[in-house]
């Protein structure tokens, strides 16, 4: 059976719709009551020498015509704004759950944030710097407000949701202002949750990046909602981090360089060992590795595997997507998993290859014997959360009075952030990005400047990646096109 991007439930969309918003809210302000309020919202509400104060007071209070404001850490929050431009849940004329041909936010504008220079966001919690984590989301939001004015906040990124999400609500909140932010991890577990047989046991997948496995924000909310739904039976859940996957896909080049011929000193993908996250010498059959092009290089003498370096986002894919099953194997459960969840909004992009690689899975023996066929769920899907996050936005604009009245088509506005011109080249790699001992030993609360915002522009991004995203999410980029600086 092919495996689909299947998240259409309107039987029961209403009740997808109301637990979303109550649990986003719930587990916002209790979130929010116990964390320590970061110093930049301090300065953003009140210090008025500082350049991140803002004066809320003076925020627009009839904000129909604002813009939808959606930040990743990079292009990937993109597949999320493919789903905003591209929606039809809902009948433009009455606000009714029913298609009507025509998309629910064809009339409103948008304002895109890839904060590519300082991407990956996952790295920082593994380098011990979690408080600047929280900091550079709130200036990706306050970009938003600030700069932008947006009428409401998206935080198309896993990892923001899961460090930054209660900080922005906290700022909001304290501003007065009367806007609302979303977070992509909510909609995940609901799309993933609310099909599910409740009275059967079930396993589910999370694939995201390091520092959102790390937080542990999806296992906890599907365990909460498990709650609120009132599963009886169990669920567990495999996750795998998905280490220099989305890197790879925003064309880092410490972990995906098609430049290359050769193996490079600067590498910092997976690698060969024994380690959990590691490359596997036994599964190299499993993994099935795309060698064409300078995908892959390894290093060997005679028959043993020495070293291997990944150099294609199509092999991170397939190396992450097999390394979860196996995680699950090896621990013994048989339920077959049903779900994997997509916890990274770069990953979408690679939902071809993930689908060539579940029917590998069930069709691959060892020994005349199926080794994956029976872990894997007849029914399995994997989970996009983006289109349940445009559903979220939708009724939210609409129980606000806030959707657009403008009678245009809407535009989009992109931006990124590349590295201020102002470093020095001691901060710098060759290419101009930021070093990585210098974007991860940076520290909180300065007012340094080490990022400047640009528009979206072929002069910043590589064309690898433009003609990616010109294909993956079409609608989107012809929008940006429109508005996008050469």
């Amino acid at each position: 059976m092919t495996c689909k991007l299947k998240i259409e439930m309107k039987s029961i969309v209403f009740v997808c719709i109301s637990t979303v918003l109550f649990l986003s809210s719930s587990c916002n302000s209790k979130k929010t009551e116990k964390s320590d309020v970061l110093p930049i919202i301090s300065k953003i509400l009140s210090d008025t020498s500082s350049r991140f104060y803002t004066d809320f007071s003076k925020y627009p209070k009839e904000r129909k015509p604002l813009a939808i404001g959606i930040f990743d850490s990079g292009t990937g929050g993109l597949t999320v704004l493919e789903k905003f431009v591209v929606c039809d849940e809902y009948d433009n004329a009455t606000g009714e759950m029913k298609s009507d041909g025509i998309p629910d936010f064809v009339n409103e504008n948008f304002n895109y944030l890839g904060d590519i220079a300082n991407m990956p966001y996952g790295n920082y919690s593994q380098e011990n710097k979690t408080e600047y984590l929280r900091e550079l989301i709130i200036k990706d939001a306050l970009f938003l407000l600030k700069e932008k004015q947006s009428k409401i906040i998206v935080v198309a990124c896993n990892t923001a949701t899961a460090y930054g999400l209660e900080d922005i609500s906290a700022l909001l909140k304290k501003s007065g202002a009367d806007i609302h932010v979303i977070g992509v991890i909510n909609a995940g577990v609901n799309a993933t949750l609310l099909p599910l047989d409740r009275n059967a046991d079930c396993a589910i997948g999370v694939l995201a990046t390091a520092g959102t496995i790390a937080s542990n924000a999806y296992e906890k909310t599907i365990l909460k909602t498990k709650e609120t739904l009132g599963f009886k039976g169990n669920i567990t859940v495999v996750n795998q981090s998905g280490s220099g996957f989305a890197e790879s896909v925003d064309g880092e080049k410490d972990y995906t360089d098609n430049s290359l011929t050769s193996m490079c000193d600067n590498y910092r993908g997976p690698k060969c060992g024994n380690e959990e996250n590691s490359i596997k010498a036994y599964l190299m059959d499993v993994y099935n590795f795309n060698t064409a092009n300078g995908a892959l290089f390894t290093q060997q003498i005679g028959d043993s595997l020495l070293n291997i370096q990944l150099n294609s986002s199509e092999n991170y894919a397939r190396f992450h997507l097999v390394s979860l099953i196996e995680k699950y194997r090896l621990s013994g459960n048989t339920i077959p998993i049903k779900r994997i969840i997509l916890g990274c909004t770069h990953y979408p992009y690679l939902l071809n290859t993930f689908n060539e690689v579940i029917s590998e899975l069930r069709n691959y023996t060892r020994n005349g014997e199926y080794i994956y066929k029976n872990l894997i769920a007849a029914d399995f899907e994997f989970i996009d959360p983006a289109l349940f996050t445009a559903k979220e936005c939708y009724e939210t604009l609409k129980n606000d009075e806030q959707l657009s009245l403008q009678s245009a088509k809407g535009k989009v506005y992109a931006c990124i952030s590349i590295p201020s011109p102002d470093l020095t080249d001691d901060k710098l790699n060759e290419d101009g990005s930021l070093s990585y001992n210098f974007k991860y030993g940076r520290n909180p609360d300065t007012e340094d400047i080490s990022t400047i915002t640009v528009p979206f522009s072929s002069k910043y991004v590589n064309d690898d990646v433009l003609q990616r995203l010109e294909k993956l999410v079409p609608y989107s980029y012809s929008l940006i096109k429109e508005t996008m600086e050469e």
